[in-house]
């Protein structure tokens, strides 16, 4: 291989790493735009330990579970379970919220729950 062709791949593969060193930078902001519920905020639920927030638009039903001392681990989980269907959850061990966690309700009911440690709060069939 002559120097030339050496150069041009040594070209290449640094412009390879620097655009997907530009799209891993772009990432986060994406991710950070898709963390949140959009629509109306219907209903806040409390607790304890945190709230739900819920929100409406178009027929879906969005929630969210938030701490109220945000920072450090601990155990989360937001549930929205439309009539009819089954329960979606996000569960685990989160530092600021748990979800968004959204379902297509229509005109149906809908039940939620939420927890934060040991504090949690659970719905009946609401929104109907």
């Amino acid at each position: 291989m002559d120097s030339g062709a050496i150069r041009r791949r040594v070209a290449l593969v640094a412009a390879v790493l620097t655009a997907s060193g530009m799209l891993a930078l772009a990432v986060p902001g994406t991710a950070q735009a898709a963390s949140s519920c959009s629509g109306r905020q219907v209903k806040t639920l409390s607790f304890s330990t945190g709230a739900v927030h819920v929100y409406r638009r178009d027929g879906y039903v969005c929630a969210m579970t938030f701490p109220k001392h945000p920072g450090p681990r601990q155990s989360m989980s937001v549930t929205v379970q439309a009539r009819g269907n089954r329960p979606v959850t996000d569960k685990g061990r989160f530092a600021y919220h748990a979800g968004p966690v959204t379902v297509h309700a229509g005109h149906r009911c809908v039940r939620i729950s939420g927890s934060v440690g040991a504090g949690s709060v659970s719905t009946g069939w609401i929104l109907c």
